[in-house]
């Protein structure tokens, strides 16, 4: 297997599991994967948040961990990379917002690059424009922003556990859905695990 490079974009109250499961399983599947944040450098850290489905009307949300950046926001060259990773939770609301963020996005999409988006992860996609003929899963309260980003939702299924692929992008709707999730992203990145 060739060793490819991910880049992951991150911020403060991250989605806990959809920040550390996936960066730990494409490492253990000899891949190195860098972790960015918007005005922050290696060896700063983001502040997970953990959400939890406990009979609410909405998830509920629990202090995290710090999770260590090792790569500087401000000089990362996406060109460098062969996938990008969007975590989930509250972080893509305000991330959506940084145009070098959506800039490089669009890198990721216009290259055909693979790309994988958890649960809020495709606000950052709808906002970058690289939605449009796209099918996409992701948390329920994002369909509408999927929907306007000129993307067809596809709903998860009962479990939460199910990941959609079109094309370059595979998406699915909360962390239950890892496995599925990182099966289809290893795939179009054509890694070859060997036990």
């Amino acid at each position: 297997m060739s060793q490819k490079k991910v880049l992951f974009i991150v911020g403060d109250f991250v989605e806990d599991y959809e920040i550390m499961v996936p960066y730990q399983m494409l490492l253990m599947v000899g891949h190195a994967c860098h972790c960015i944040c918007p005005g922050k450098s290696s060896g700063d850290y983001v502040m997970t948040a953990i959400h939890d489905f406990e009979g609410h009307q909405t998830y509920s949300e629990k202090p995290g961990h710090r999770f260590v950046l090792n790569a500087d926001f401000a000089t990362i060259d996406p060109e460098n990379y062969d996938a990008l990773v969007l975590p989930g939770g509250r972080a893509p609301e305000y991330l959506r917002m940084n145009a070098r963020v959506l800039e490089i996005v669009k890198h990721f999409a216009n290259a055909g690059k693979p790309i994988a988006a958890i649960c809020h992860g495709p606000q950052i996609l709808s906002a970058a424009g690289v939605l449009v003929g796209k099918e996409c899963c992701c948390y329920p309260a994002v369909e509408y922003e999927v929907t306007a980003g000129g993307g067809k939702y596809v709903a998860p299924n009962e479990q939460f556990n199910s990941a959609c692929v079109s094309g370059n992008l595979v998406t699915a709707a909360a962390w239950p859905a890892h496995p599925a999730w990182m099966q289809a992203f290893v795939a179009l990145l054509g890694t070859k695990i060997e036990l």
